[in-house]
Formats: structure tokens, sequence, C-alpha cells
């Protein structure tokens, strides 16, 4: 085998082990299957960018891997289309675990080994795995045919002309299911024999239409506790989806959740997130949003003994050339009610890089204050506001979930500077008493008693 052989077999190993071993990362990804494509030995493929770990390649994507392969690779397309389909199914009977001789894809790891460039795909969108055919018809300008195993020996292959051939496979889960993967490689493997009998280049696609075992939901998204719990636990309630404000266009915009929304006027406390998450109302009637400002009202009737009352918060997207990105700054949050506005000011500590949301575990105008009245005389003095678990998100939101939270904590929590004191003074005393121990004098000097007595002078 020629050095250049070797290294294209070398890079076709390493991109075949890294999909095996990349599932033990994935076990949170839900409705996503594998891909995996390849070309005939002798053939070419462009070196396609592998998606990072973790990240689920849409439909979009999928169109822009697939030009940018055919833009070289042979036109004569070869589907694999399995009925299901996940990683788990490679981690089960894949033999990555040194069982090599066990493994239920050994054809398809032969093929992947003599590929130049193998493409890998672990968390393709399963929705986009069902327009695959549709986009290689549409790629090539052709129309699929369905071949069926049983007839392989009678199809004969022009390699002059592009075609496009899917082959289904089925799949049962069950106690059956290695046989039936066993089965499918045999029928993967007589499809390449065809192939190379008949000097035919190709370009393979292995995936499933669906996968064939959904990873449970993440707390987040499913809306339940996933740890533990005692069997006689009452369910947790489910988590209120955050408040979202859409623009003209339908698109949201602004998102907003808090815990609770205390607000203190005349010694009467009120919870003003008590029923905004699940109202049927328009309680963001007023609102606005564009590139450089979002401004978020919550409006109330009869609450704290006033006719209305508006919560208003004001952000604003700001340029900061020292950190060369733009940043949310959140200026105001205002009151406005019967005619009277009370204005607390909060750039000073509630802002975040404007890709982001911002997220603290309290906001108040008391303790540790993140929201301070404009001036001593105005009416804000006679409210106390106090959120709980606050988030908000004025800019770049890309759908009703938050962006990753730039959370309000410091680094410098009260619970490492007590560690850095005490571990200060720790080496404090440690020092000190070896300086003590190095400062002491041992006597060099005995007395002999058939010598001379020992004279020492008084300066030592």
């Amino acid at each position: 085998m020629t050095e250049v052989g070797m290294r294209c077999c070398s890079l076709s190993t390493m991109a075949f082990t890294s999909l095996l071993l990349f599932i033990c990362s994935i076990y949170s990804c839900y409705a996503q299957v594998p891909l995996l494509m390849w070309t005939s030995d002798g053939s070419n493929m462009p070196h396609l960018a592998q998606p990072a770990a973790g990240q689920t390649v849409s439909g979009g994507q999928l169109t822009s891997y697939l030009k940018s392969a055919l833009s070289i690779a042979p036109h004569n397309v070869l589907l694999f289309l399995q009925d299901e389909l996940s990683m788990d199914d490679f981690t089960m009977y894949g033999g990555v675990f040194g069982n090599k001789q066990d493994s239920a894809f050994s054809n398809l790891e032969s093929a992947l080994r003599t590929s130049s460039n193998p493409l890998v795909l672990p968390a393709l969108d399963w929705s986009a795995s069902h327009s695959i055919l549709e986009l290689f018809q549409g790629e090539l300008g052709i129309p699929a045919v369905h071949i069926d195993p049983s007839t392989l020996k009678e199809i004969k292959l022009n390699a002059a002309q592009p075609f496009l051939l899917a082959v289904h496979l089925p799949y049962t889960a069950g106690d059956q299911t290695k046989e039936l993967l066993l089965k499918n490689d045999a029928v993967i493997g007589e499809v390449l024999d065809m192939f190379k009998s008949q000097d035919v280049p190709y370009t393979a696609v292995y995936t499933g239409l669906k996968p064939s075992r959904v990873i449970e939901e993440t707390p987040v998204m499913a809306g339940r506790s996933m740890g533990r719990s005692l069997l006689q636990a009452p369910p947790q309630a489910s988590v209120k989806p955050p408040l979202v404000f859409n623009d003209a266009e339908g698109r949201p915009c602004i998102l907003l959740w808090a815990d609770t929304l205390l607000a203190t006027y005349n010694k009467i406390e009120v919870d003003l997130a008590r029923d905004i998450f699940n109202s049927s109302t328009n309680v963001t009637a007023g609102s606005v949003c564009n590139e450089t400002l979002s401004r978020l009202v919550l409006n109330y009737r009869g609450v704290l003994g006033l006719q209305s009352l508006r919560l208003i918060f004001s952000m604003r997207k700001t340029f900061f050339p020292v950190s060369a990105r733009h940043w949310s700054l959140m200026e105001q949050v205002v009151l406005e009610y019967d005619g009277q506005r009370a204005i607390f000011n909060g750039s000073g500590g509630i802002y975040s890089p404007a890709e982001y949301s911002f997220h603290c575990q309290s906001v108040s105008s008391t303790q540790s204050p993140l929201l301070v009245p404009r001036s001593a005389t105005d009416n804000a003095t006679q409210w106390t506001l106090s959120f709980t678990d606050f988030q908000i998100q004025g800019f770049n939101v890309t759908g009703e979930d938050f962006s990753y939270a730039s959370d309000c904590a410091g680094f410098f929590t009260p619970g490492i500077w007590m560690g850095l004191l005490t571990s200060l003074l720790m080496v404090f005393i440690l020092t000190y008493g070896l300086h003590m121990i190095m400062q002491v004098r041992t006597m060099d000097r005995f007395d002999d008693p058939k010598g001379p007595a020992i004279s020492v002078p008084q300066s030592e």
C-alpha cells in the first residue's frame, strides 16, 4: 500500500473511531439519527468539517454538506435507508469496547476504512433524514430508483449516466435486533460488492428515517425532575414557561421569567408574577423592541389599591470599545401608577453580553441593591422591589427559550473569601513557626572535666 493510501486508511479509521467514541457524549440528545457518507475506493470526497460536539445538524446544514460533497464525489449515489437507527445501536452492537469480532457493522466499517474523508454526522435532526431522498433528487436532477436486495444480480449499471438508488433496510427493536442489523450489513456488503465488480464509482449514505431509541428529554425541556426522589413524594409542579413578547412580524423579541416579582407600596406587598405567565389577557400591551432598544411593559389593574399599575423594564444595547462587543443594559425599571412614576436605575449591576440573557437569583432595591432610586426625592423611595430567580433577554432572541445566561453572581463569593482568608492565616502561622524553628540555636561546645574550663565571652 502506498503512503497516500496508508494515510487515507488512517484518516478513515480515525473518523470511524471518532464516531464510535462520540456516542458517550450524546445521551442527552433527543430525536436524532446518525448519518454516514463515504465514497468508493479510489474516489475523492472533499474534507468536510465535522460538527461541534453536541451540535444537532439541521436540514439546512445537511443540504450544505451534500452540495459540498457532490461537488467532487461521484454522482452515482446509493442510499441505505433504515427504518430506525440511533447511536445506541453502534454502542450495543458495533464492538466499540474491543470486541470487533462481534460487530454487527463489519462491512460498513470496511467501507469507511477504504474511503477517503468519510463524513460522520452523529446527531442529525431526524425530520431532516426524511427529506434526504428529495435532497439528492434535487441536487442530481434525476428520480430515485428503489431496488430490492433480492434482485441485485439482475441489475446492470451504466457508469456513464448518474443514478440514484435507494435500498430500504428494516429494523425491529427487541431480542432480534442484532440479527437484523447483521442481515442489513450483509445487504450493504452485497450491494457494494456489486458496484466493485462492475467497476462503478459511487457515493453511499447510511442513515435512519427515525431514531430507534428516543432519549428522554432533560428537565428544562420536559418540565419534570429527573433526580432521585422518595417513592411517596408528591410530583413537582411543572415549570411555567417564560413570558414572551412578539414583534410586529410575530417573532419573539423579549423574554422574561421570574419566580416572584414582589412589590411593596404603603406597607402592602403583592407578587406581580403570580398571574402574568399563564394569563390569557394581553399583559404586555405597550411593549416595543428593535435593534437597540427593548421596552417590556406589564399591565395590572386593581393591585395595591391602585386603579392601574404598569411595571416597565427598559433595556438598551450599547457597544463598548474596551470589550469590542455589544452589551445589554437594564437602564431603568419604572412603575407608572395613577398618573405618577417611580424610577429605579439598574444599569450599574444589571447587564450582560447582548447575545446572552441576564439572570440573577435576587434583584432587589434594599439588600445589596441592583435597583437604585433615581433620586432621593423620587417616588421610588416609597416603593420596595424584590425579584427572585429573575431572568430577562431583550436582544438576539431566537425562539421561546433563553440564550446562555450571564449570572450576576461575582467570582469572589463570601464562601471564596472565607476560604482565601483562612488559607492565608494558615500560611502565616506556618511561616511564623518555620521562622522560629530556624532561629533555635543548639550548643556547639561541651565542657571536658579533664581539661581546662570553657570560657564563654559575654558577647556570645
